[in-house]
C-alpha cells in the first residue's frame, strides 16, 4: 500500500510538473496543498461538503455554459472519467458552475448529455478558493484520498487530459 502510494505521487508530481510549467495561470493554490473546504448545493438540491468526501479520489471540474472549451471538454470528462468510474465508491465528480443559476446549469447539462453532478457556485465564492477571481474557467483539480491537490489543469488539452485519465486510473487501482 506504501509503495502505492508513493507511485501515485510521484505520478502526481511528473504529471503535475508538465501540467502546471504553462498552465497554472490564476491558480491560488499548488499541488501538494490541501484543498479548501467548501459546502456545495448540487443540481440534484443535495449538497456535499469537500472534506466529507476524504479517503476519496475526487476531480472538480470548474465550468460555466458561457465557456466553449468547457462544452468541448465535458463530453470527455462524461465519457472517459465519469461513465468508467462513476459505480467507484473510492471516486467523486463534481463540476462546479461559475456564477448561473440552477435552471441553466440542468440546461446546459441537458444540452452536452453530461450525467456527472454539478455543483452551483452563483457568486464564484468556491471558485476563489482555487483561482484569482478574474482567471478563466474549464479547469480540473484532482485531490488524493487525504484532501490534498495532486493535479491541476487549465484549458483543455488532450495530451494533458489523458495524462489526468491514467493518473485517476493508478489512484483507483489500489
Amino acid at each position: 500500500m506504501k509503495r502505492l502510494k508513493l507511485t501515485v505521487f510521484m505520478l502526481a508530481c511528473v504529471f503535475a510538473a508538465s501540467a502546471q510549467e504553462d498552465e497554472s495561470k490564476g491558480y491560488i493554490v499548488s499541488v501538494g496543498d490541501m484543498a479548501p473546504d467548501f459546502v456545495v448545493k448540487l443540481d440534484d438540491g443535495r449538497s456535499v461538503q469537500l472534506s466529507s468526501l476524504r479517503g476519496k479520489v475526487v476531480m472538480l471540474q470548474f465550468t460555466a455554459s458561457w465557456c466553449g472549451v468547457c462544452r468541448k471538454e465535458m463530453p470527455f470528462i462524461e465519457q472517459e472519467i465519469w461513465q468508467k468510474h462513476k459505480f467507484n465508491p473510492n471516486f467523486a465528480l463534481i463540476a462546479i458552475d461559475r456564477e448561473e443559476p440552477l435552471e441553466k446549469i440542468i440546461t446546459f447539462k441537458e444540452s452536452l448529455g453530461v450525467t456527472y453532478p454539478i455543483g452551483l457556485d452563483l457568486h464564484a465564492d468556491i471558485f476563489t478558493l482555487f483561482a484569482q477571481r478574474n482567471a478563466g474557467i474549464t479547469r480540473n483539480v484532482i485531490i488524493d484520498e487525504s484532501g490534498k491537490i495532486v493535479f491541476l489543469t487549465r484549458l483543455f488539452y488532450q495530451e494533458q487530459f489523458d495524462q489526468m485519465c491514467r493518473l485517476i486510473d493508478v489512484m483507483l487501482k489500489n
